[in-house]
């Protein structure tokens, strides 16, 4: 039996990649080894790379080329296999999850600036206005749920079971709902469009703004720590590569910084720590 098959349903829901986009990927590999290949999902990172990050790289004499996914596991998949060189668009638990129930051997090299998750309403304009019984769409894999149902309990909505593993939680392990909230699962991509039919969304940030949603209105954001702050991601024996080192460079120098900072559509990003020093 394949690693796959023993993953959790909601990774075997993310489909590996296919074979179509792995040729495609493959045909336009490049024989130069300046050659930079950046996978990403829907999202901020993207934008950030290609203003704050890819113009230094290129003073160093990269030429850098994106490949975007739809689904979850894909840019792990491709950098495990080489057909791209990093991705951005993960924290590194989600990252540590899928290295254990796919074989990979990733490492993150450096965190980026990430929004928050936070709770969006159409219907509602404060927390105080949503009433019992309210319908509450979260994130079904298990990582980016506990994100969801601490932010559910920090604002004593609900307890969860103590103890319980970020890896493995669910809407099983409430254990007191004194607001009696419907907790509805979906795929993270659809938080989005289920603001049209439910009271509440926890979004994760990057799903977020590619929406259209802005962070500040959010009716409520995660105190987000540092295993949930985004990272760029590698194989092991690249780790120690110049161009990981270039990017970590890129990332942590002065001029992304002022970059990252002067841009109010960032507003509101949980910053790495480096910013501050």
């Amino acid at each position: 039996m394949s690693s796959f098959s023993r993953a959790p349903s909601w990774l075997r829901r993310l489909a590996p990649l296919s074979g179509g986009l792995a040729l495609s990927l493959l045909l336009h590999v490049s024989a130069h080894a300046d050659d930079l290949r950046v996978g990403f999902m829907p999202g901020p990172y993207r934008d950030a790379f290609t203003n704050g990050i890819e113009p230094q790289l290129k003073k160093l004499g990269y030429t850098i080329k994106y490949v975007e996914f739809s689904q979850g596991v894909q840019p792990n998949d491709a950098v495990e296999r080489g057909q791209i060189d990093a991705n951005i668009f993960q924290h590194s638990l989600y990252l540590n999850a899928t290295n254990k129930q796919q074989g990979f051997d990733l490492v993150p090299v450096v965190h980026v600036p990430t929004p928050p998750m936070g709770l969006y309403s159409q219907r509602h304009k404060s927390l105080d206005k949503v009433p019992d019984g309210a319908t509450v769409t979260l994130p079904a894999d298990p990582v980016n749920a506990a994100r969801a149902l601490n932010i559910l309990a920090a604002i004593g909505w609900v307890t969860l079971k103590p103890g319980v593993s970020p890896l493995s939680v669910s809407e099983r392990d409430i254990v007191n709902n004194p607001k009696r909230l419907m907790i509805v699962p979906l795929d993270a991509a659809q938080a989005p469009r289920s603001l049209a039919d439910a009271d509440l969304a926890a979004v994760q940030g990057n799903f977020a703004v590619a929406s259209g949603l802005k962070l500040t209105e959010a009716l409520k954001l995660e105190d987000m720590t540092l295993p949930y702050v985004n990272v760029v991601a590698v194989k092991r024996s690249n780790e120690n590569a110049k161009f990981a080192k270039d990017i970590v460079a890129a990332y942590q120098s002065p001029e992304f910084q002022k970059f990252f900072r002067a841009n109010p559509v960032w507003a509101g990003y949980r910053l790495p720590d480096y910013f501050n020093q």
